[in-house]
Parts: C-alpha cells; structure tokens; sequence
C-alpha cells in the first residue's frame, strides 16, 4: 500500500496563503485612495472648536463658548469649519466679501471665497473675522455653491453673532464677532466658490 507525501500539499496550501494574502494587499491599496479623494469623515468637538476659534478671535470672543455649544447642541458636531475675513457694504441693498480656507482631519486644508447680496434696512460698511462650522458635508467639493439664510435661526451673545446657512443637505453656521444690529435684519445667501469673483450674484 503507497503512501501520499504531506509535502505538494503543503507547497500548494502555502501558494494560495500567499495568494490570498497578496490580494488582500492589493485591494487595500486600492481602497486607501479612493476613500482620500474628498470624502470628508472625522468629526470636530466642541471644545476643539472653542479652542480654534479663541485663538482665531482673540480677545472679542467673549460669547463664544455660547455660541459655539448652541451650534453643537443643534446640529451636532461639524466634519469642517472655516476661517477667513470678510466685508461688507449695504445702502438697503449690499454685498459681501470673504476669503479663507476650510479645514478636515482627513482631506486637509484648501482655500475657499465667498460673496453675495444682502437686503436689509441698514446702512455703512464693516469688516470681520468669521469662523463658520460646516455639517454633512460629503466631499469638499460639494461645499461650492449659493446657500440662503435659513429665517429666524440669528442668534447673537456677547459680541458674538451666528446665523444659519443650508444648501441640501449641507449646513453652514458662520459665526462673526462684532456684528450689532445687522445680524438679524439682512436676509441674502452666500455663494461659495474655489477661485476669487467680484460678482455677488
């Protein structure tokens, strides 16, 4: 009676292991890349945020703890924020500026403008510092577009105002210091764009 040697069996068992293995590594590679293109996942704290934007404000952020955790408590933690600066002009009608750059754990950092109309019943020019919180947004390419002031959501303490932003599903809470009585009296929307346009509209 003949025997069968464990060895071409051992040699093949090895030969799919490695495989297998093989594989295995050439699909994470694949996949590393295509979750990096834009997809924006990680999630900022609120003690993150008042942190940022302490450092970003200085000394005139004295309601920001605040405002910062009546836009958690509401909407949750954002997955970006923005800072930039911005200004401002109205005669019943007016426009406004800005330019920063927006901030995720995993796609980094770009650079990103905003203009827009304003109506109201006020008049003269300002210029701020503005850190906005960006909820569900996808892909940093999605945050390009016209986003019209969501009514009755200005809240305002201490020096510091927010108002509410939403385009889809993509909600954008900016947050100015020094705003007064223009909070709550312009209605408008802000068009958010990848390269510098002096056209409002």
């Amino acid at each position: 009676m003949s025997t069968i040697s464990p060895k071409p069996f051992l040699k093949n068992l090895l030969r799919s292991t490695l495989f297998v293995l093989s594989l295995m590594g050439a699909l994470s590679v694949t996949v590393v890349p295509l979750h990096a293109q834009g997809a924006v996942s990680a999630t900022y704290s609120a003690d993150e945020l008042i942190s940022t934007g302490t450092n970003f404000f200085g000394s005139v952020s004295q309601g920001l703890a605040s405002v910062m955790e009546r836009a958690v408590s509401q909407f949750g933690q954002p997955n970006a924020y923005i800072l930039g600066q911005e200004g401002s002009a109205a005669l019943i009608g007016g426009v406004r500026y800005g330019e920063g750059a927006m901030y995720t754990r995993n796609v980094g950092q770009r650079d990103i403008f905003w203009q827009g109309p304003t109506i109201g019943f006020d008049v003269g020019g300002d210029g701020s510092q503005v850190m906005m919180l960006v909820y569900n947004l996808p892909d940093v390419n999605q945050v390009y577009g016209r986003y019209p002031a969501v009514q009755g959501t200005a809240y305002f303490i201490g020096g510091i105002g927010m108002t509410v932003m939403k385009r889809n599903n993509v909600i954008i809470v900016p947050i100015r210091a020094g705003v007064g009585a223009r909070l709550g009296i312009n209605v408008g929307y802000l068009k958010f764009t990848d390269q510098p346009t002096w056209n409002p509209f």
